[in-house]
């Protein structure tokens, strides 16, 4: 036995399988031709954030169009920095927002798929596989090397104004013969496992990036660790190995990775295997002080996919506004294609901004009234109760008290031609709809109406009042009043002489709108009164007549 091999045996003494091995166990998809697979893969750290929704949703998108995979993989190697519940958290917001995987990981010990585990630390094996073929054909080591060591070099490195770094003459353990190597292991030495880096970092490496076009960097010259030395890869080398044996055709992810790309490439061709695409996705960007930045997960609560659940944005608004950036051309898609679903849109990587879309909260608002003023009267009550369940219990237990009356809020001024576009989040519904719980104490009057000529209204109104009329007659008989107020009934007639009047009709159902919602601006008024009740409506008009 060569020392070459005993080296392997003595570091990897229960991996028995060959990368052929594998190779016949994950076999190539089969798919439609031009189908991509592609994949989320989240660390558990923390909250989903905006910008890995934003990228989960491109993936998704793209494997949508094409016809292809969207798989979710765990990405969960850094044990001292996962946050208990990370990779539910995840998991449930992608689901919230209705991006379904095809396979990948749901939870501890339940996956879907035929190229899993799924989740890294459930791949080690696989890991040792590729890690043991590379040492048997000198291109990996073990490296001895201690923290102390390695903080030196860097050191002498800055002194020299030397690109810091563990490559070249700076690769000591490169040196090493198997004997040597084995010598230290059997002494108990710790070590990690290090790629022999066959680059050279005068040569040039050069790539297609999907998004921001040809990108030529200098090639990798580091010996990188593959291995920790717990066993675990890191994550460039388990990047390279999943990404294979799954048979992921894009990586789509951000940009800040591209700095890596060139160990990336190097690792699949030392792999002897075809490196997928890549496409980079710019940062969500947000105006700060006449510039731009990155939005912040320390600076942004929007940047926590939490705020948007919090405020009561529905999905479907998120996704919506997501659109908007992701692919400039959905807005008019949007605009002639009302009634289709967003799978209907025929995304493309390449229409993706190349230095990042800039995140606009009004215009999320704006994205969102539309969504709300489709949504039917059914689906709103459905939607508000959700949102106070968790966020408002006392406006939950306001709306379960009547529940018809409730849904009769929502009802008003919807499924119209022109429906109103009054809200953006569901936070916003306690505050729009106070009035039909609780009686006004301020009334904004129409500044140009005298105090004797508001009263005047409020006491002739209520005999002339029908609860029973529709929206046209209803205003018909406000008309009908005017003249006896002194007021005109039609506005263009008051326009031409406004001299002759006191006002119009329309100040006349502001009145009453002040007088029975403690604003001026509402939904159709006749819809309110009419679910208020005869009753109410005579005790508001008569409150506030007497506060005058």
């Amino acid at each position: 036995m060569s020392a070459l091999q005993e080296l392997a045996d003595l570091l990897f003494p229960n991996v028995t399988e060959t990368p052929d091995d594998l190779e016949q166990r994950y076999p190539a998809r089969q798919l439609p031709e031009g189908a991509r697979v592609v994949r989320i893969a989240p660390s558990p750290t923390g909250y989903l954030h905006l910008g890995v929704l934003f990228t989960a949703t491109v993936n998704f998108l793209t494997a949508q169009a094409s016809k292809g995979v969207f798989f979710f993989r765990l990405e969960d190697t850094d044990k001292k920095r996962e946050v208990d519940g990370g990779a539910a958290d995840i998991l449930a917001g992608l689901r919230q927002y209705g991006l379904v995987i095809d396979e990948g990981y749901e939870a501890p010990g339940k996956e879907t798929g035929s190229y899993g585990p799924y989740r890294q630390s459930d791949r080690a094996p696989l890991y040792h596989v590729y890690a043991k073929s590379l040492l048997l054909q000198g291109l990996a080591y073990p490296c001895f090397c201690t923290a102390e060591e390695l903080d030196a070099v860097r050191t002498g490195q800055e002194v020299k104004k030397q690109r810091t770094g563990y490559y070249g003459e700076y690769a000591s353990c490169r040196a090493l013969t198997p004997e040597q190597a084995i010598e230290k292991i059997k002494a108990g030495q710790p070590y990690v496992l290090r790629l022999r880096s066959p680059g050279d970092e005068s040569r040039r490496v050069k790539f297609d990036d999907v998004i921001k076009g040809t990108i030529e960097m200098p090639e990798n010259d580091q010996d990188i660790v593959l291995l920790k030395s717990d066993g675990i890869p890191t994550y460039h080398f388990a990047h390279a190995v999943d990404d294979h044996l799954m048979r992921t055709t894009h990586v789509i992810r951000g940009d800040e990775w591209i700095a890596s790309v060139p160990i990336h490439l190097q690792l699949f061709r030392v792999l002897g295997v075809k490196p997928p695409k890549y496409a980079h996705v710019s940062p969500i960007m947000k105006e700060d002080n006449g510039g731009k930045r990155k939005l912040s997960k320390r600076k942004d609560p929007e940047a926590a996919v939490h705020f948007y659940a919090e405020q009561g944005y529905p999905a479907d608004s998120v996704q919506e506004y997501l659109l908007t950036i992701a692919n400039s051309d959905y807005e008019e898609w949007r605009r002639c294609n009302a009634d289709k679903p967003r799978s209907a849109f025929p995304f493309n990587l390449k229409k993706m901004s190349v230095s990042g879309a800039l995140f606009d909260l009004n215009k999320l608002n704006d994205v969102s009234k539309n969504v709300i003023a489709g949504m039917d009267a059914d689906t709103v009550l459905e939607a508000v109760l959700a949102w106070a369940k968790e966020q408002n219990p006392a406006f939950y237990e306001q709306l379960t008290a009547d529940l018809a009356f409730a849904r009769g809020i929502f009802a008003i001024d919807r499924g119209g031609p022109k429906p109103r576009k009054d809200l953006s989040r569901w936070s916003e519904v306690p505050e729009y709809t106070a009035y039909f719980f609780n009686r006004p104490t301020e009334y904004p009057w129409p500044e140009q109406l005298a105090t004797e000529d508001i009263r005047a209204i409020l006491e002739a109104y209520p005999a002339v009042y029908d609860p029973a009329q529709d929206k046209q007659a209803w205003f018909d008989t406000i008309k009908a009043l005017c003249p006896s107020l002194g007021f005109c009934p039609e506005i263009k007639e008051y326009k031409k002489d406004p001299g002759s009047y006191k006002g119009h009709a329309g100040d006349v159902s502001t009145v009453i709108r002040v007088a029975v919602t403690g604003r001026r601006n509402t939904p159709d008024l006749c819809g309110i009164m009419a679910l208020l009740g005869n009753d109410e409506i005579a005790a508001r008009l008569a409150a506030a007549a007497k506060a005058l």
